[in-house]
């Protein structure tokens, strides 16, 4: 699921918090994942999805960029 793939990336200890700050909201970054999938799935016109950069603090996730590109 989204919070294992999260867990199995190499900058999984950041995101646990280092040299004194916070960790990030993994259970936000989960769900934003799981709901880019889910649009993916639901949308069969979509043929890629870019989010750049995906943000993740204490308080939350949110993508401050995307690109949607439609068709083959």
């Amino acid at each position: 699921d989204a919070m294992d793939m999260i867990d199995e990336i190499k900058a999984a200890p950041i995101l646990n918090g280092v040299r004194g700050s916070k960790p990030v909201d993994k259970i936000a970054l989960a769900k934003l994942i799981t709901s880019v999938g889910a649009l993916m799935v639901e949308n069969k016109e979509i043929s890629s999805l870019d989010l750049n950069p995906v943000m993740a603090t204490p308080e939350g996730a949110v993508a401050v960029d995307s690109r949607i590109i439609l068709g083959d």
